[in-house]
């Protein structure tokens, strides 16, 4: 089968960072994974990171297959799977402990696999699952704000024992870096399932006319530009103090003591962005009684949780709410072939910092 790997942590300039490969196709699944034939991938900041070899991956073989991202049918079952059959098309963001999905076929868990959108193309619906599940588990599971949730239907299918009563208090989240993937979807979900009853308002941030205007198009109720003072900016434009949860999806380091200015006394703190010096609990974050605390979508799948089936459930959640117009895809380009060049292209784009949503790959070489 035709796959892109490596085999030396390189430079995206040189052309032996990521090469076209053939390898053999994976044999009939086993337990509970699933046999995908892979008709389009998306491209994360994670990929980079690993082919860099920034982030260490267990059980790493040679060749590296990068990937975490895809969209395609599902060609075989494993004998413990109830979730999919054959000729189902699903999407998801598979595990960073087994090969990736820059590959002709993949095998995945069906636990952490959703029901493609059905309203969605291939090359949409592969823009979404890892960037889905960041968002989703960093704002429900991390900051909580299924708290807020309204008690309709839809919230009702999210977890019976997390919705209370709706707060009269506007509660107001603040997105750092609402323009990349993650954001993307973090502010269409923030707006669609937390902020259904308007107790809860979007900032984003963005430096860029094209960022701002894509954080608008996304659904933000503000956007302010984290290159400049962002404490000033929300007392100037929004009229408030403090923000009662932060998202942080952009350089920690840089931003850690802005969001300790600037979080509400008993709020919350996110962050996907792993540090270079230790993160500092004490001093204001211990005066205003914060939380702080990291979301990584590969847990669940890397500890093997009793509730990894969780990835499952909120990926098909959310297809329902793409296919109910209230969620769109982040998609923004599209590279075909999926071959080493193009993949090589997508690389450079997201090292630049200046990607829009989504770089997506479709059809293999």
């Amino acid at each position: 089968m035709r796959v892109v790997g490596l085999y030396k942590h390189l430079p995206i300039e040189d052309p032996q960072s990521l090469v076209d490969l053939h390898i053999e196709k994976p044999a009939l699944p086993i337990g509970h994974d699933l046999l995908v034939a892979v008709k389009a991938i998306s491209v994360n900041p994670v990929d980079t990171k690993v082919r860099k070899g920034l982030i260490p991956v267990e059980n790493e073989n040679l060749p590296r297959i990068l990937g975490w991202d895809a969209s395609g049918k599902v060609i075989a079952v494993g004998p413990d799977c109830t979730l999919f059959r054959e000729g189902d098309e699903v999407y998801y963001a598979g595990t960073i402990t087994r090969p990736g999905t820059n590959s002709q076929f993949h095998v995945v868990d069906e636990r952490i696999v959703g029901r493609k959108p059905k309203t969605l193309s291939f090359e949409e619906a592969s823009a979404m699952p890892l960037t889905t599940i960041t968002a989703w588990e960093a704002l429900f599971d991390r900051l909580s704000l299924s708290e807020h949730i309204s008690k309709k239907p839809m919230a009702s299918r999210i977890s019976n024992d997390s919705i209370i009563n709706i707060p009269e208090k506007k509660h107001y989240l603040l997105i750092i870096g609402g323009a990349g993937g993650v954001g993307s979807i973090a502010i269409q979900l923030a707006k669609q399932v937390a902020a259904a009853s308007n107790s809860i308002a979007v900032i984003a941030t963005a430096s860029r006319s094209e960022s701002r205007a894509w954080c608008n198009k996304m659904g933000a109720d503000y956007v302010i530009n984290h290159r400049d003072d962002i404490k000033k900016q929300l007392q100037q434009i929004v009229g408030i103090d403090y923000v009662d949860y932060i998202l942080c999806l952009n350089d920690t380091d840089s931003y850690f003591s802005m969001m300790a200015q600037s979080v509400a006394p008993q709020g919350r703190i996110c962050s996907i962005v792993e540090t270079n010096a230790p993160v500092n609990l004490g001093g204001l974050l211990r005066q205003k009684s914060v939380a702080f605390v990291w979301e990584l979508m590969f847990t669940r799948s890397l500890y093997q949780t009793q509730d990894m089936i969780k990835q499952h459930r909120l990926l098909s959640l959310v297809a329902d709410l793409i296919d109910d117009k209230r969620i769109r895809t982040t998609l923004t380009e599209v590279l075909s072939p999926i071959n080493s060049e193009n993949l090589r292209k997508a690389h450079k784009k997201l090292e630049s910092g200046r990607t829009i949503g989504k770089i997506v790959l479709s059809g293999f070489f």
